[in-house]
C-alpha cells in the first residue's frame, strides 16, 4: 500500500472528529492536522482538539503544505472552502472539501478549475451517496425495476447548531441555514440517481422554527426542482429536531416511477430506547464517513477520479444556490 501524507485542514465541521479518528488510524496514512475558523465560546478546537485525540499538530495552513502532503482534506467553515482548496491544489495536493463545496457558484467553479489546472483531484464530501441501501435503490433503478421515473421525495430534518457549531447559523461563514446545510446531501443523491443536471428550482424558506434562537437564516425550507426528462423532486430540509432528540436527525428518499416506488432510510439501522439519563440512540449501520474517506485514499493511490467530484459539489451548490433566488423572489428561476 502505497504511503500517504495526509493533511485535515480545519476541526470547524462537526465531521471534523469522525475524519480524523478515521484518517489516524488508517493503514498507510501519516495524519497531519491544523485548525482555522473562530472557535465557537466553550468549543475545543485547535491544538488543544489534536491533542484529545492524539494527532500530530502544526500551527497554520503554510506549515501543513510546507510538508507537502498527498492529500488535504477540508473541514472548515464554509465560506473558507475557496481560498483554502485554492491553497491545497496549487501545493499540488489532491482534496476532499466539505459540503457544499462552496457558498457561491462563481467561488465553485473556481475551485473546480483550479483543480483541473493542477492536474489534482478535487472530491465533495457527500457521505450518504455510500449508503448500501442508496446503492440498491440506484442498482433497482437502473435496471429498469421502477420503469421510467416520475418523482422523488427527499426529506433531510435535524438538530440547529447551536452551541459548539454556531457557525451554521451565521450567514457571513455559513451561506445560509437549513436549506445550505440539508439540501445540498439530496440534491447529490438526486445527482447519481438521474444522472442528470436540475433545470428549475421553487423554493420557499422560513424562520418560524427555533426562532427563540434568534439567528439570521432560514430553519426550514421546501423545495422542488424539476429535471429535464420531467422528473419532479420535492425536497423537505429542517432544523426542527429538538435539543432533546436522541440524534441529529434522518435523511430519507422515496422515489416514485411508472413500475414501483422505493424507500430509502439510510440512518434507521439503531436501537432506540431510555435510561435513566433520557433518550439513547445507538447505530450499528455502516460508517458512512470511512466509506467515503476510503474511496478519496483510493483515487489518491491509483489517481483514478473519485466521487463525487468537484463538479457534482458544483451542480450540487447550483440546486441551493438557485433555491435561494427563488425564495428570494418567490419565482421559479432556473439552475444555472
Amino acid at each position: 500500500m502505497k504511503q500517504l501524507r495526509v493533511g485535515l485542514v480545519s476541526f470547524a465541521h462537526t465531521h471534523a472528529t469522525s475524519y480524523a479518528r478515521y484518517l489516524s488510524g488508517a493503514p498507510g496514512v501519516d495524519l497531519v492536522t491544523t485548525d482555522v475558523g473562530e472557535a465557537d465560546p466553550g468549543t475545543l478546537r485547535g491544538a488543544a482538539f489534536a491533542e484529545s485525540l492524539g494527532l500530530r499538530y502544526v500551527p497554520d495552513v503554510a506549515a501543513l503544505l510546507a510538508e507537502r502532503p498527498d492529500a488535504v482534506v477540508v473541514a472548515a467553515e464554509n465560506a473558507d472552502h475557496r481560498d483554502l482548496v485554492e491553497q491545497a491544489v496549487a501545493a499540488g495536493a489532491h482534496v476532499l472539501c466539505e459540503k457544499p463545496l462552496a457558498t457561491t457558484d462563481a467561488d465553485a467553479d473556481a475551485m473546480v478549475h483550479a483543480a483541473q489546472e493542477a492536474g489534482v483531484l478535487l472530491m465533495t464530501a457527500y457521505p450518504v451517496r455510500f449508503s448500501p441501501e442508496f446503492a440498491e435503490l440506484v442498482g433497482r433503478v437502473r435496471e429498469g425495476q421502477l420503469g421510467q421515473i416520475l418523482s422523488v421525495h427527499g426529506t433531510n430534518n435535524g438538530k440547529m447548531p447551536l452551541a459548539e457549531r454556531s457557525w451554521f447559523t451565521d450567514p457571513a461563514r455559513s451561506g445560509g441555514g437549513a436549506l445550505v446545510d440539508h439540501v445540498v446531501h439530496l440534491a447529490d443523491l438526486l445527482d447519481e440517481l438521474l444522472g442528470e443536471p436540475a433545470a428549475q428550482v421553487h423554493a420557499v424558506t422560513n424562520r418560524i422554527l427555533r426562532s427563540d434562537a434568534g439567528r439570521d437564516v432560514e430553519t426550514g425550507a421546501a423545495v422542488s426542482v424539476r429535471y429535464p426528462s420531467g422528473v419532479i423532486a420535492q425536497l423537505d430540509s429542517s432544523w426542527s429536531l429538538p435539543d432533546s432528540a436522541p440524534t441529529w436527525g434522518g435523511l430519507t428518499l422515496e422515489v416514485h416511477g411508472t413500475a414501483g416506488s422505493m424507500r430509502i432510510d439510510p440512518f434507521d439501522a439503531h436501537v432506540a430506547g431510555y435510561d435513566a439519563e433520557g433518550a439513547l440512540w445507538e447505530s450499528f449501520g455502516p460508517d458512512l464517513d470511512a466509506a467515503m474517506i476510503g474511496e478519496f485514499l483510493d483515487a489518491v493511490r491509483t489517481g483514478r477520479r473519485p466521487q463525487p467530484d468537484g463538479e457534482t459539489g458544483a451542480r450540487t451548490l447550483a440546486i441551493v444556490t438557485a433555491a435561494q433566488r427563488s425564495a428570494a423572489t418567490g419565482q421559479v428561476v432556473p439552475v444555472h
